[in-house]
């Protein structure tokens, strides 16, 4: 079912993406060469415990999941993309880690991810990731009243193509509101004009994600992360979107944009769980 907000309700929505911008760049910020996921999966639940927000993962139990997500960040590293289970791996050089989060707050709820490299980037990885972020932004641009669903799938794969990226319709983006997922399913590939029309209060979140050479997905055995099928990497970017009646509203984006990352002191590595942190 598709349901519209209203622009208070898109306001309070908007709370909750301001924090998840928050939460995606500190953890940015600390992604680093020797810095574990578990101590980065633990400063994010600090983060989310101290502002009095609800993680929209915990407990979250699709059909296509394992037992219920016992986490509240996804971190995906290398050609794991989507739903990576934060566990005991120490990030290496050279990796491409990808962040993906929702919470609610008072009720209302936002996502986001952002794909970033640890220490010494590739060129063809930094590729990648500048693929989804301007495929995110040919999204955005068309989630606009007037245009249909299918034209922000085609401003997606429109990109894909340009960049000579395969693209998977499998997961996408998403309606959002009071859950985390609401309808409609929003493909990473489709044709202009097709598709339900966007009208001002329609709420989604778009989420390019590409792998480098293959449009095929696989599921670790833990049930939930899942890879490019030939271990190529992969990248993944997401905003939430209000459709107003002025054009699209970016209700997640915080003030480093585009991979921005300041510089990083030593010290302010996640070393330990904050305190009260629950384990896993």
């Amino acid at each position: 079912m598709i349901e519209l907000k209203t622009p208070a309700e898109i306001e309070r929505m908007h709370v909750a993406g301001r924090f998840v911008a928050e939460v995606l760049s500190e953890v940015g910020r600390l992604a680093d060469v020797g810095v574990n996921l578990l101590d980065l999966e633990h400063h994010v639940r600090g983060m989310i415990e101290r502002r009095g927000a609800e993680s929209c993962y915990w407990d979250y139990s699709p059909s296509f999941g394992r037992g219920a997500f016992r986490n509240v960040i996804c971190l995906s590293v290398n050609d794991a993309v989507l739903h990576g289970l934060p566990h005991d791996y120490t990030l290496r050089d050279g990796d491409v880690l990808t962040a993906d989060i929702a919470v609610g707050i008072d009720g209302w709820v936002a996502d986001s991810a952002r794909t970033v490299v640890v220490g010494t980037a590739a060129e063809e990885d930094l590729r990648l990731v500048r693929a989804t972020e301007e495929a995110l932004d040919a999204a955005i641009a068309a989630a606009r009243p007037g245009n249909r669903l299918g034209d922000i799938s085609a401003a997606i794969w429109a990109v894909a193509r340009g960049y000579g990226y395969p693209v998977n319709d499998e997961f996408g983006g998403h309606g959002l509101g009071r859950t985390m997922h609401e309808g409609p399913h929003v493909p990473n590939k489709g044709r202009a004009g097709r598709g339900p029309a966007l009208r001002p209060g329609l709420v989604l979140a778009l989420e390019p994600w590409f792998a480098r050479t293959t449009d095929r997905i696989v599921y670790d055995t833990d049930g939930w992360t899942i890879r490019s099928a030939d271990g190529s990497r992969t990248a993944h970017s997401e905003h939430t979107v209000a459709i107003t009646e002025d054009g699209p509203r970016v209700l997640t984006r915080g003030e480093a944009e585009r991979g921005a990352r300041p510089e990083r002191e030593r010290e302010d590595r996640p070393t330990s769980p904050p305190a009260g942190a629950p384990s896993r």
